[in-house]
């Protein structure tokens, strides 16, 4: 009887011993429910970091300003803007005319201007088609009240790669204004074209090519090359009105090495465009990107 009872009770503690150790063992296995949970949020936010959080979490959302402004990046890239950084091979000598810096840029080229626009959508996207079948580059000296009046066609000339220049807020002889209003045809410019394309023009062409001393300093304060042209079209001249092939020949009658070409926004002047272009090139003749001339002449 007694030997019974001892081994029960031996039994029933051996019972015991080992519910306690399979209760610590599960104890030790097993994690809080939060801590689980963290750890699993942790490990799915480092394996996937671009994954979208649910409403309520404490994950920032992406910046509505942040991805319209990576949206709109590549649209800036896009445009073919005149602040493209282009080497200085040219410079201007007191004449006007286009030289080589040194004997490896070519010698035989010109200078394409375009004066008194913008004007029509028409006509400058003609000449810049044509421009743009040359691989070529030119200076569009504009007028303040024309950019006033237009700046959509300002966008365009811009937009489209081509350079802009100033050429004073109304077409008026600047010489015969005092220094200061002179002054303030050249800057009133400056700061309509920068309001409207981002970037002020870089070369300065007084009106019917006249100026002074004082108006020379006011161009130079303003960061700009001044310049009127070795090569007249006579475009303008009410021989050639309608006349595209005078045009093309009174260009060719001056043509020299550096020829600095004004020309304007007219139509037989943009008819005349291409065939004369066609001409220089069998002449040996290339177009000098206006960004690759010097700001100082010499």
């Amino acid at each position: 009887m007694f030997r019974h009872t001892a081994a029960l009770i031996i039994a029933a503690s051996l019972l015991l011993s080992a519910c306690g150790t399979a209760e610590e063992k599960t104890s030790e296995n097993s994690a809080p429910v939060g801590e689980s949970t963290t750890t699993s949020q942790e490990e799915q936010g480092n394996s996937n970091p671009t994954e979208t959080a649910e409403p309520g979490t404490d994950v920032p959302e992406p910046s509505t300003e942040d991805s319209t402004a990576t949206e709109k990046e590549p649209e800036a890239s896009e445009k073919v803007s005149t602040e493209e950084k282009v080497e200085k091979t040219y410079h201007m000598n007191e004449n006007y005319y286009i030289k080589p810096n040194d004997e490896a840029s070519p010698n035989k080229v010109v200078l394409l201007t375009f004066d008194d626009g913008p004007k029509e959508e028409k006509m400058i996207t003609s000449l810049i088609d044509t421009l743009d079948k040359h691989n070529a580059k030119a200076i569009f000296f504009v007028n303040g009240y024309r950019v006033k009046s237009h700046p959509e066609l300002l966008k365009l000339i811009h937009e489209r790669g081509q350079i802009v220049g100033n050429h004073a807020w109304d077409h008026e002889d600047l010489k015969k204004m005092s220094n200061a209003e002179a002054a303030k045809q050249v800057t009133d410019v400056q700061k309509i074209v920068k309001d409207t394309i981002g970037e002020e023009p870089q070369f300065f062409r007084p009106p019917f090519g006249s100026g002074n001393d004082a108006l020379k300093a006011a161009v130079k304060k303003n960061g700009m090359l001044y310049m009127t042209w070795s090569n007249g079209s006579l475009d303008w001249d009410k021989s050639t009105k309608d006349k595209p092939e005078k045009v093309i020949q009174n260009v060719l009658d001056q043509l020299n090495p550096g020829s600095n070409i004004l020309m304007h926004e007219l139509p037989w002047t943009v008819e005349a465009l291409d065939e004369l272009l066609t001409k220089l090139e069998k002449k040996g003749y290339s177009f000098v990107d206006p960004r690759a001339i010097e700001l100082e002449a010499r």
